[in-house]
């Protein structure tokens, strides 16, 4: 039986309606936390999937980019839960293009999407917890390609790392109200966003999707693609009152795949 380690707690969890975002919102629902899945995206199939699970798990129409919209989706989460005491930003866009290629409209949807959507997902989320005064947990979505170059990924890796940097000052800042903000640095994960990864990859490369898919998985010595569970076990961990003292931090789910 899994261990209700969040029960009585809720959370917010963006971009949960698929891939990462919805292992996040099943392992923090099994293990106890009523969960608001904020996204674009239809999230019936989600909820459906954790009907089954101590925690209660309801849907926002959110987009990350709307400032308005992100307030909301926190007003929605407390008024269905009467708190928020767990917010993972994890929507995330990505193409493939090389940097003499690539378009001035795609870089800034790109940035409005994963640095300024988790801009005003922390934001919102430590108003709350700073109102409700008994701290909070907030952990963003980076990636492997926040902490080193990857080719025809420029633009992806340039708003992985600001996320690295914007979660590391949010810590300081926060601490004194005992929020603590992480983020996860995935590398190679198993998910309907990486066949876009893939396709991109190829067509750049001259190769067929499933050469590049078996390319990238070459590079983990693990053997096998990560899963969005194996992401949410660790975002699961950052939440919980384990790493009351970890903050500041990047943990990286990557199957032992350097540069770190």
């Amino acid at each position: 039986m899994t261990e209700q380690r969040h029960s009585g707690k809720a959370a917010m969890v963006t971009g949960g309606a698929s891939g990462i975002g919805r292992g996040c919102v099943e392992r923090l629902a099994a293990e106890g936390a009523d969960v608001m899945i904020a996204d674009v995206a239809d999230a019936d199939e989600a909820i459906a999937a954790c009907a089954d699970l101590p925690g209660r798990v309801q849907a926002v129409s959110c987009d990350v980019t709307d400032e308005q919209a992100v307030s909301d989706a926190v007003s929605a989460t407390v008024d269905a839960f009467g708190s928020l005491d767990i917010s993972v930003n994890n929507a995330g866009i990505v193409f493939v293009a090389p940097i003499v290629d690539s378009k001035v409209a795609d870089w800034r949807r790109l940035m409005d999407v994963n640095v300024i959507g988790v801009y005003l997902g922390t934001r919102a989320a430590a108003q709350q917890m700073i109102e409700q005064g008994r701290g909070g947990v907030i952990v963003n979505a980076s990636s492997g390609g926040g902490r080193h170059g990857v080719p025809n990924f420029a633009h992806y890796c340039a708003s992985k790392a600001a996320v690295i940097m914007l979660s590391q000052s949010a810590a300081i800042e926060l601490a004194p109200h005992k929020i603590r903000v992480n983020c996860y640095t995935p590398g190679h994960i198993k998910t309907p966003f990486w066949r876009d990864i893939a396709s991109g990859y190829a067509e750049v490369a001259g190769i067929t999707e499933d050469e590049a898919i078996a390319a990238f998985e070459d590079t983990v010595p693990w053997g096998r693609f990560g899963t969005p569970e194996d992401v949410a076990g660790a975002v699961s961990w950052l939440a919980s009152d384990d790493a009351e003292y970890v903050s500041g931090q990047c943990i990286a789910m990557n199957g032992a795949e350097l540069p770190w």
